[in-house]
């Protein structure tokens, strides 16, 4: 089996010497699993169905003539593979996500439950727009909550992720500096070194040229160096700053940040990354802010990753609402309609980003958190998922080096200086995973050194955090006192510690049958 000569294995391996081999492969009630080519074959089928006759070849004679190769199972081997597979996934269902800046939440059931009612699920974007008017109502509804929340009087829903939100944002502002005929002239980008990379990468993507601005000894923007580089400059498009910032921590200065941005001629992009934990405290366009995108996934509870479609609505000041993309939806007398044109009421807009408007099943599910939630709620998401923050933080400081002082907003940032010499944040990750657990973001934001980033969300009981907490304890003791049998966690998982370097500089992505062995004469 060719896979398992480079890169990951496919097997369970047992290191440790504790760990007991089985004959099948099985350790407990988790079975062993293998590819799907390796336990299925070519010639089995899992259905029977009867050879065709009477039909005429439609194909042009460019029919297979050859088998596929693809492997065939039966109903309950195909169950069980895709089970057996599924016990090798963690997932929110199963215990808590500690990943810091993903805001691994809970998706309530209700949300799917809406988002699978006839007339939402089933809707096709070419259909007549007077066929979908409740769609476009539901639009406009949860378009007037986000303007709410974040106190701005415009927001695009087109954008389907966050980075394509943040490119919402920057194209709005490159318009509205090219119609003020500062295009060719404002092209310099502020941006602090602990931004996500994405914000760097498009703001490059839309033209301008970056220029990275400082952390203080407090993780926010130090803002010496942000005058220093406004001083007698005409060059500066705006700002990318997220608040609450990458650290975990808020912005303290981002009043002063947006009126410096303001008075040098630009404007003031912040990534919305990170509003669960403002909602309904704070709303950003009280802060000067002229442009901001809001994950959906993460401060609504819309599912998160799995390759899906996202979505990224990006609310927009008065300076920059006239060069929102198209389509966006008005109401009239006649009711809802999209506009998806440049001409007239899209006269200023900066184009189109999407084929089609924003995402039906992440709004449904989004519309229905927050009307369930209320205003009074979503403040409560808030405040729950900050004090679940600084809940771990204290939880964990006198065995682990919160990377500041203070406390935190809704994640708790942890350094490693206190683990003893040789021992690595990888090492404490592997080792979380024998405790059941996924580890948390790791050497992540890059201004702390081997930076462990823990966001609990507040989706999390207390009785969950002490149980995480007590996990993560334990294996910080054992970091600061040099166990060296965290070098070669986890111990207990399906598969042992790979060489990840190899794995991500020669993967094996193509499965090969292995060469028939010659059978000796007798």
């Amino acid at each position: 089996m060719t896979m398992n000569a480079t890169g990951r294995p496919t097997t369970p391996q047992i290191s440790d010497a504790h760990a007991m081999t089985t004959m099948s492969g099985s350790r407990g009630l988790l079975q062993d699993v293998g590819l799907i080519f390796e336990i299925g074959s070519p010639e089995k089928t899992g259905v029977d169905l009867p050879a065709l006759s009477g039909r005429a070849d439609r194909l042009g004679g460019v029919t297979r003539k050859t088998q596929t190769g693809l492997p065939g199972l039966s109903e309950p081997e195909a169950v069980r593979h895709y089970v057996r597979l599924s016990q090798r996934n963690y997932a929110i269902d199963l215990g808590l996500f500690p990943l810091g800046s993903c805001t691994m939440k809970h998706n309530p059931r209700l949300n799917e439950k809406i988002a699978r009612l006839p007339g939402f699920a089933d809707i096709h974007p070419l259909q007549p727009q007077r066929t979908v008017q409740g769609a476009l109502a539901l639009i406009d509804e949860l378009a007037t909550w986000l303007k709410t929340l974040t106190g701005m009087p415009a927001v695009a829903m087109s954008p389907k992720a966050g980075a394509h939100g943040e490119l919402c944002g920057m194209l709005a502002i490159r318009a509205a500096l090219q119609a003020r005929g500062q295009g060719e002239i404002r092209k310099r980008v502020l941006v602090p070194e602990s931004a996500h990379g994405t914000n760097p990468a498009t703001a490059v993507q839309c033209g301008f040229v970056v220029d990275e601005i400082k952390a203080n000894a407090r993780g926010r923007v130090d803002m010496d160096d942000l005058r220093a580089k406004l001083e007698s400059s005409d060059d500066i498009a705006g700002i990318m700053l997220t608040n609450p910032n990458t650290c975990g921590l808020f912005e303290t200065d981002i009043k002063e940040i947006a009126d410096l941005i303001h008075n040098a001629g630009g404007y003031f992009y912040c990534d919305g990354a990170n509003f669960n934990a403002i909602v309904g405290r704070v709303r950003p366009g009280d802060l000067g802010v002229d442009a901001m995108h809001i994950n959906l996934h993460k401060t609504f509870s819309t599912p998160h990753g799995g390759g899906g479609p996202g979505s990224g609505p990006t609310v927009l000041s008065d300076a920059l609402a006239p060069y929102a993309p198209v389509p966006f939806v008005i109401k009239n007398d006649d009711g809802f309609r999209l506009v998806e044109s440049v001409a007239k009421d899209g006269a200023q807009s900066f184009g189109r980003m999407v084929a089609f408007h924003g995402q039906m099943g992440m709004f449904t599910r989004a519309l229905a958190y927050m009307l369930s939630h209320g205003t009074d709620g979503l403040k409560q998401v808030a405040e729950d998922a900050v004090l679940n923050a600084n809940y771990i933080q204290a939880r964990l400081k006198h065995v682990m080096t919160p990377a500041f002082d203070g406390y935190c907003m809704h994640e708790a940032l942890f350094s490693d200086a206190f683990t003893a010499e040789g021992i690595e944040t990888m090492d404490i990750a592997k080792a979380l995973i024998d405790e059941g657990y996924h580890p948390m973001t790791m050497y992540f934001p890059l201004v702390v050194h081997g930076a462990m980033l823990i966001e609990p969300t507040e989706t999390e009981s207390k009785q969950e955090l002490d149980r995480f907490c007590a996990s993560l304890e334990s294996i910080a003791r054992r970091a600061g006192q040099g166990d060296e049998s965290l070098k070669t966690a986890p111990h207990l998982a399906p598969m042992k510690r790979l060489d990840e370097t190899q794995a991500a500089r020669k993967p094996i992505l193509k499965w090969s049958p292995p060469a028939p062995q010659a059978v000796a004469a007798e």
